[in-house]
């Protein structure tokens, strides 16, 4: 016990068993409950305190067995050994014993006190399955608690069991061990010279004596810290030795011989103690999986769901941002009013500012509906059960690439066609047993199409290629999970080629109706995870982009000549105004304000919807100046007036003249646009010029920032109303741009590295700098490669962009079916045991 009566209590199961569901009903703490195997990767911690003190409680990863194989079993693994918890809570499925104890007899051998909770009795019950749980508690020797964890029952018999085993005088002993048959020579040899080094006091002698014999490379390395070499060693060879004579003797490996003995015990433990009425006839999940995963059937259902989460998610859910940027526009009207009002030429620091960073954080607030609903899908398919079993149907082809089954959800989240977020999929990796295909799934993720990419290629579809935009979004959609693949092949033959494997251990959980609450507390605290996650990290980078596009400033001859022309403006103003019955305004007290007020009306007008909208309008400016409103609104009769009005729209389109000037000088001169022009004889032979670059590297930030770039690099007159594919089409063709320059854009685009978010959650995900800053510089050099041969290769022959695009798209697919056919499933390290998915809801492959 640690002091007085606090305890210290884990809870560890296997994956699905429902773990997470009763820590939230222990400790009232809200962890993400979903049906799919590998939702909880770290530990999680909570507390509750009840008449003795407070008890302590860790949520551990959900793992099928303690060997480190995978992420989970090493968390798990590591705190069970090195924090040895005062209680163990082994959480299994009551619907589906069998499979459950395997892990059960593995922590009774880590000799530590355990409470069984027999959890999802409900469904075992619904079943008609019988436990006899005295006879169970009896057998293994260890008190068992049923519990309904969603439901909330068995939460006081659990507590109560947990106390009185902490409380207990004497150590727990299982009257039910396993045998390992003619391993068991070897193994109490190794137990005893285990037991006989004092510096491996506390270790359990047993469990670790397993291990060894195993050959686990963390059992090895925890000898190797505690002892001498000249200890340490002599007890590897020997543990090396009994194994290899082990093997050689009888033709099994030692886990696997392992497997098969505590297959055998949990068969005789469980004789006698359930009844199972139902047993032999297929359930409801097997009938279901009978036309899911159909061989032929199988693919078309994938398809069709991944079809129906991008219809609705993505072309059904953008027409809620109908809705929500007119909302996000008026929310940067009301800020543009509290923030400092426009200078004449140069406005106050803080409003630039502050309009730079609305504008960043509108651009991916518009996208909150968007990902609302695709969460909400994925949690679907999560709690329903299936998008296990989509992983299980794709694992089979993601391997022949160095991928893995469960792969499938990071990538879906990262968006396969298009609509998703690398964030949040690079997230989802920690679910990933084999940590080879997890790196590569990490590294691969942010070539999906984000949704954050679909701004510039809708962009570069509508200037360059409006008569193909069907055929480029086709190859645009598909061609960056051929890239993905291709790419994971050769980090996994290269760079990750020293990385661990594991067997591919995959649950097909038994099906489950979602509920609403849960599908949509989800779907809200993702999308929140990810506005904040994202959102702030936008909002910071925007200050830098913001601060390197303003620094140094424009040189002082050219800004003392956009003063002079300012100032011979408003002179031509005053001298139009001469013996107008408004010339009081136009003196250097109101210019400034009537100017702003002027663009202001005209802004308002155009945003205004109908007639109704447009007399609001009115009133309101009436409201805010009546001195200056006859000026823009022009009363019938008013000559004054409307003249005025000409004269105020001659200085307003002056002072926007000079305006834009000023800012492509200031860009021309700042620090990024010197950075993007310094880069131009690298870009050049990818067609990329300056203001590319820029766009470009500011991206890197999020890659919403590239539009927006653009549209302050390719700028118009406010009372133009030009979209931006006018402007920045007019101007590229006129320097001579065709569509090889958009497609080797879009190449480059989709090969480039992620953007700053992603690049922070790689760091997290797999705690090295190392592989954060390989993530920025193999996808720079591929996508500047890749862009550079396609526009060089387009020039020289005098083909089309489209035509470029077809020709990169088809040799990477033929590349990638012939590695697909011919490369096999080399590299995964194989189980050989056959474990019967009927009985054990797993399947191996």
């Amino acid at each position: 016990m640690n002091e007085r009566n606090d305890l210290l209590v884990a809870l560890a199961g296997q994956q699905n068993a429902g773990k997470s569901t009763l820590f939230n009903m222990l400790t009232g703490a809200r962890q993400h409950v979903a049906n799919y195997p590998g939702v909880t990767v770290d530990k999680k911690y909570g507390q509750y305190s009840d008449a003795e003190g407070v008890v302590r409680t860790v949520d551990l990863p959900g793992t099928y067995s303690l060997t480190s194989f995978s992420l989970e079993e090493r968390v798990a693994r590591d705190f069970l050994i090195q924090e040895r918890p005062d209680v163990t809570i082994n959480v299994v499925d009551g619907s589906n014993l069998h499979r459950s104890l395997h892990l059960t007899l593995q922590i009774l051998e880590m000799e530590l006190p355990v409470v069984l909770a027999l959890n999802m009795m409900d469904v075992a019950e619904g079943r008609g399955l019988e436990i006899d749980q005295a006879a169970l508690s009896t057998r293994l020797g260890l008190p068992v608690v049923r519990t309904v964890g969603r439901k909330g029952e068995g939460r006081a018999p659990l507590r109560t069991a947990i106390r009185a085993l902490a409380a207990a005088d004497k150590p727990q002993t299982t009257e039910f061990p396993v045998t390992y048959g003619p391993l068991e020579p070897d193994l109490v040899a190794l137990t005893q010279a285990i037991q006989t080094t004092p510096e491996l006091t506390g270790m359990p002698a047993r469990w670790l004596a397993l291990k060894l014999l195993e050959c686990d490379a963390q059992a090895a390395t925890w000898v190797r810290e505690r002892l001498e070499p000249a200890q340490a060693e002599p007890l590897l060879e020997q543990a090396a030795a009994l194994s290899a004579t082990f093997e050689r003797n009888n033709g099994l490996d030692v886990s696997d011989h392992l497997v098969s003995c505590r297959e055998r015990a949990v068969a005789n433990l469980l004789d006698g103690v359930t009844t199972d009425p139902e047993s032999g006839r297929p359930t409801l999940t097997d009938r279901i999986d009978r036309v899911l995963l159909n061989r032929l059937a199988a693919p078309a259902f994938l398809v069709l769901t991944v079809f129906l989460i991008y219809q609705i998610a993505i072309v059904w859910g953008y027409e809620l941002t109908n809705y929500t940027w007119p909302i996000l526009a008026k929310t940067r009207e009301l800020i543009a009013g509290v923030l400092p009002e426009a200078g004449f030429l140069v406005d106050p620091y803080t409003r630039s500012m502050g309009l730079w960073l609305v504008d960043s954080a509108n651009t991916l607030l518009n996208y909150v509906p968007i990902f609302l609903i695709l969460f909400a899908l994925i949690a679907m398919l999560e709690d329903s059960g299936y998008m296990a079993r989509i992983a299980f149907i794709l694992d089979k082809v993601l391997h022949r690439f160095g991928l893995h089954g469960q792969s499938t959800l990071p990538l879906i989240l990262g968006g396969v066609f298009a609509g998703g977020c690398a964030v949040p999929g690079v997230m989802a990796t920690k679910g990933i047993p084999d940590n080879r295909a997890r790196m590569a799934t990490i590294l691969t993720v942010p070539f999906m199409n984000c949704l954050a990419k679909v701004p510039l290629y809708t962009l570069l579809l509508g200037i360059f290629f409006v008569e193909d935009k069907s055929l480029m979004m086709f190859y645009i959609s598909t061609m960056t999970i051929v890239f993905a693949l291709l790419v994971s092949k050769l980090l996994t033959k290269t760079v990750l080629r020293g990385e661990e494997t594991s067997p591919f251990v995959m649950e097909l959980p038994t099906y489950h109706l979602p509920t609403v609450s849960g599908v949509l507390r989800r779907a809200f605290e993702r999308t929140w995870i990810y506005i904040k996650k994202v959102g702030t990290i936008v909002v910071a980078v925007a200050v830098v982009v913001f601060t390197l596009l303003q620094f140094p400033g424009i040189p002082e001859d050219r800004m003392a000549e956009f003063e002079q022309r300012g100032e011979a403006a408003v002179v031509a103003f005053e001298r139009a105004m001469a013996g107008n019955a408004y010339q009081r305004l136009a003196t250097a007290e109101h210019i400034g304000p009537l100017v702003n007020y002027y663009n202001d009306y005209k802004r308002a007008k155009l945003n205004a919807s109908g007639a109704e909208g447009s007399r609001a309008v009115a009133a309101r400016f009436e409201r805010r100046n009546p001195e200056y409103y006859p000026l823009v609104s022009r009363p019938r009769g008013d000559k004054d007036a409307r003249r005025a009005n000409r004269h105020l729209r001659d200085l307003s389109s002056e002072r926007k003249s000079i305006r834009r000037e000023m800012k492509e000088a200031r860009i021309t001169s700042s620090l990024l646009g010197m950075i993007g022009r310094s880069m131009e004889p690298v870009t050049q032979f990818a067609g990329f010029d300056w203001k590319i670059n820029v766009a470009l590297l500011s991206s890197f930030a999020a890659r919403e920032s590239s539009v927006a770039t653009l549209g302050v690099l390719f700028q118009q007159d406010e009372d133009q109303n030009a979209s931006l594919e006018e402007r920045m089409g007019a101007e590229t063709k006129a320097g001579g741009a065709t569509a090889l320059l958009g497609t080797a854009i879009i190449l480059f685009f989709a090969l480039y590295p992620p953007c700053l978010a992603t690049t922070v959650m790689i760091k997290v995900q797999t705690g090295s700098y190392k592989w954060m800053i390989f993530s920025i510089v193999f996808p720079t050099l591929l996508g500047l490669g890749v862009a550079s041969a396609v526009y060089s290769i387009g020039l020289a022959t005098g083909a089309s962009g489209v035509a470029m695009m077809s020709w990169t798209y088809f040799s990477a697919l033929t590349l990638l079916l012939i590695l697909g056919f011919l490369g096999g499933r080399s590299g995964r390290n194989l189980r050989s045991t056959s474990v019967d998915s009927t009985e054990t809801g797993e399947v191996r492959a």
